[in-house]
């Protein structure tokens, strides 16, 4: 069985949390009082990837790193084996459009991950008027895959699209274990 580490990134009171609560099936509910994640909280479940070449069960860790720039110290050991990185951002917030370049740049750029191991998610808040519309994304960030999620309209939506995204990482680590393989044996 595979286990993927994933990280979910990105500024704070983005939305990480509730998003990693909502696909981890750790609560239901959706608002609540905002509080800020200290350092990393890892949610561990396991999913079906849709798209994953045998459809089998994989293990997930959701890691739900702080967006608080006083544990960058920490990030360095919070990357270590990851699978995959999915940036969430809130859309309505326009510092966190140049912010997330930041994220960019520090956590996908410096580790080589190929781009359908990332993922952008505009969260969007309850109650926020903004639209699944274009947003104004640097040229390297709109080579990446994006999801808009709304998780009070159009929750199972956000869960599908993250499922497709799993299996997209889960068929990258696949081939990455047997090219190695493969090297052993030649």
């Amino acid at each position: 069985m595979f286990k993927a580490k994933i990280l979910f990134i990105g500024p704070s009171e983005s939305g990480k949390t509730v998003l990693a609560n909502f696909l981890s099936d750790t609560t239901e509910n959706v608002g609540g009082e905002y509080s800020p994640t200290q350092g990393v909280r890892i949610l561990e479940y396991e999913s079906q990837p849709e798209g994953s070449g045998d459809n089998k069960t994989c293990e997930v860790e959701l890691w739900d790193c702080s967006g608080d720039f006083k544990f960058e110290s920490c990030w360095p050991a919070l990357m270590k084996d990851s699978s995959g990185m999915v940036i969430i951002f809130n859309p309505d917030v326009p510092s966190h459009l140049k912010e997330i370049e930041t994220w960019y740049s520090m956590f996908i750029s410096s580790q080589g991950l190929q781009e359908n191991q990332c993922l952008l998610i505009a969260h969007h808040k309850p109650g926020s008027g903004v639209q699944d519309g274009r947003l104004p994304l640097a040229s390297h960030l709109s080579r990446l895959p994006l999801i808009h999620s709304n998780l009070e309209e159009e929750p199972e939506d956000v869960r599908r699209a993250f499922c497709r995204y799993l299996g997209t990482v889960i068929n990258t680590m696949s081939e990455s274990r047997e090219r190695e393989e493969m090297s052993i044996i030649t």
